[in-house]
């Protein structure tokens, strides 16, 4: 008998799997999270006061994914209407040492985390005496640990009143199937609490498909995907180095393994975000030898949250719609439109590689490169779709 094939399991993503996700800027106060987020947005929240907790209510923009095959695809068809990707970014208060039990804006602070998908987290490693540091002085390791042990001890708050909640119905007992996959919400539960206790992050746990449907609905913080955003002076950033580099990188490895990180000079990018045309912002980055480090901050999060993007295209209008991976094309329509998810016949499929290799949809016809799709295709990053559905019911 042939060998058994083997079937990679995939790693069951935590979070929701929606497709219009949002990504907050956290960290503590004073770091640069608010000049970020004007600079990111290119929109003033008025001037990012220098004191603690500028920002009191969560900030919200949705920012361009950018993505050079939208733009070859505009080009392409130069149609009436242009409609980008777009990722939803909130600049979230300053949080303080304590905030866990409720200090400063810790309270309100924690569930504007809860709130969003995806965490950037903003790592002061420049000096600026002008800008004072809720701690007294520049450590970033201290306060990587300080945001760490924050997000875990409200976490071990959150899952210990889930806990509880759950030992009061098993207490009960009985044999029945409700009984049964209560007890197995309880062990799923006492698992996070014991990883969180011995100093883990939710999210670097390993979870069955049973487990994830038990820790999703809890909202943890410390199950949130992160990108490191180290920001730099502009002098350090140009000469890519900093005295608190190797340290971070040290720590990060040691507590976040894997997770992605990305120097960035936020005091550049808001000087960058003044110029009146990205072509004056380009020519100065030319003169500096560098490159923005926006571009790359959004198309990483995008990774991070797992999202992909399929077009639609004509004359009329060329569109970028997000999606998560392994989405089948069903609930692809249905991001179009939500009768076309219940009424969907089937799809016609193309990649974007190939209209660009083939230069037009006859030639790729002939290469036999489109297809017909059903409900269970999964649809991949840069396909094109149509969609053909029924009428939607009355």
């Amino acid at each position: 008998m042939p060998p058994k094939k083997i079937i990679k399991e995939e790693k069951i993503l935590l979070g929701r799997p929606g497709n219009s996700l949002k990504s907050g800027i956290v960290g503590l106060a004073n770091v640069g999270k608010s000049t970020l987020f004007q600079a990111i947005t290119k929109c003033s929240l008025g001037n990012p006061a220098n004191f603690p907790f500028a920002t009191i209510e969560p900030e919200e923009s949705r920012v361009l994914v950018p993505d050079a095959r939208y733009e070859w695809l505009c080009e392409k068809y130069n149609p009436k209407s242009r409609v980008p990707a777009h990722l939803t970014i909130y600049d979230i208060a300053g949080l303080t040492r304590g905030a866990s039990t409720g200090a400063g804006l810790g309270n309100a602070f924690l569930s504007h985390i809860r709130a969003v998908d995806a965490i950037f987290q903003v790592v002061r490693c420049f000096d600026d005496a002008e800008i004072i540091h809720i701690e007294g002085d520049v450590d970033p390791v201290r306060d990587l640990t300080i945001i760490s042990e924050e997000l875990r001890i409200k976490d071990v708050e959150f899952t210990e009143k889930a806990l509880e909640a759950v030992k009061k119905l098993t207490r009960r007992g009985g044999q029945s199937l409700e009984m049964k996959k209560l007890k197995e919400e309880e062990a799923t539960v006492e698992k996070v609490l014991a990883l969180l206790k011995d100093g883990g992050d939710v999210r670097k746990g390993t979870w069955s498909p049973k487990e994830v449907e038990v820790i999703n609905p809890l909202f943890l913080l410390t199950a949130k995907p992160v990108v490191y955003l180290i920001n730099l002076s502009e002098k350090d950033y140009i000469r890519k180095k900093n005295k608190h580099l190797a340290k971070v990188m040290e720590w990060i490895k040691e507590h976040a393994a894997g997770d992605p990180i990305l120097p960035i000079s936020i005091c550049l990018e808001e000087r960058l975000s003044r110029f009146e045309t990205e072509k004056e912002a380009s020519e100065e980055c030319k003169t500096l030898g560098v490159e923005s480090a926006l571009p790359k901050l959004v198309t990483t999060m995008r990774k991070v949250l797992n999202l992909g993007s399929f077009f639609t295209t004509g004359t009329d209008e060329v569109r970028q719609w997000t999606i998560r991976n392994g989405t089948k094309a069903p609930q692809a329509a249905g991001v179009i439109h939500g009768d076309f998810e219940k009424t969907f016949i089937q799809a016609i499929v193309y990649n974007f590689n190939d209209l660009k290799e083939y230069g037009d949809e006859n030639e790729i016809k002939a290469k036999g490169k489109i297809q017909t799709k059903g409900k269970d295709y999964v649809v991949e990053d840069g396909d094109i779709l149509l969609i053909k559905a029924g009428a939607a019911k009355g």
